[in-house]
């Protein structure tokens, strides 16, 4: 059975000329907005705060809709789909994860929650997701407890629980995945191991990725930089740090913070 009333061919997103205001705010958080993000590509979006980035999945998961201008998935527009078929077909990792209390294997179970998950299942999608060593050292594996409601419960680091998120996420493999600063807990080492292993979730998929880190952003396929709602500068890592525009400046400054 289709999860939409329209089938996917290949889970591709567009904003077409989209403009968006949130109510009471005369400033456009979008504005005449376009942006492509193919199937089977990572696509990064880049930019300060305010810069309407957070804005863009908002309107995907459609809390809200344009003001004017199209959303489109495979050349539908989003507002002729049933909200829970359009948010069947989207996953979204946060920055901050939700912290289920209840078991490890629990919190990754309910990554799907309309199918039965084997714990052989379970365990694959944490060793996909690199959250095995976490689990290996909890007091008792899968069947710990984790969070402060339970006398005898684990909490864990931001960190390893964007792991537990990752492989919630493999568990059910959505044709559209955003990511929103997934890896902002994370030393230089483990972005790169977990970015690593997204990239095996991430095949064939359409993938947005909001984040202020370059070191994710260079992982892309494809870059945007966003300011006051609009795009600026659009190409690949080498390409915006050999135009020495705003990303290639800003690139330099976050590295330069690093060494400092």
């Amino acid at each position: 059975m289709s999860l939409c009333l329209h089938p996917l061919k290949t889970g591709s997103v567009r904003f077409d000329r989209v403009t968006f205001r949130y109510a009471g705010n005369e400033r456009a958080a979008l504005r005449d907005f376009s942006l492509n993000v193919p199937a089977g590509e990572i696509v990064a979006i880049v930019g300060e705060n305010g810069a309407g980035k957070t804005t863009l999945i908002k309107l995907l998961c459609r809390l809200y809709d344009p003001d004017a201008g199209r959303i489109e998935i495979d050349g539908v527009d989003l507002r002729e789909m049933r909200i829970r078929d359009l948010r069947q077909l989207i996953r979204v990792l946060f920055q901050q994860p939700v912290h289920y209390n209840a078991t490890v294997v629990e919190n990754i179970r309910l990554g799907h929650l309309t199918a039965t998950i084997s714990n052989h299942e379970v365990e694959a999608v944490a060793q996909a997701a690199g959250a095995e060593d976490v689990i290996a050292r909890l007091p008792k594996g899968y069947e710990s407890l984790l969070g402060k409601w339970f006398a005898d419960g684990t909490e864990l680091s931001l960190g390893e629980w964007q792991r537990l998120a990752l492989a919630r996420a493999f568990l059910r493999q959505a044709p559209i995945v955003l990511l929103d600063e997934p890896t902002s807990a994370m030393d230089s080492r483990a972005e790169a191991d977990w970015l690593q292993r997204f990239r095996s979730l991430a095949a064939g998929r359409a993938v947005p990725v909001i984040t202020h880190r370059f070191t994710t952003a260079m992982q892309a396929d494809r870059i945007h930089v966003m300011s006051d709602g609009r795009i600026v500068e659009s190409g690949t890592h080498e390409e915006l740090i050999a135009r020495g525009g705003r990303y290639a400046q800003s690139w330099m400054a976050q590295m330069e913070g690093v060494a400092g």
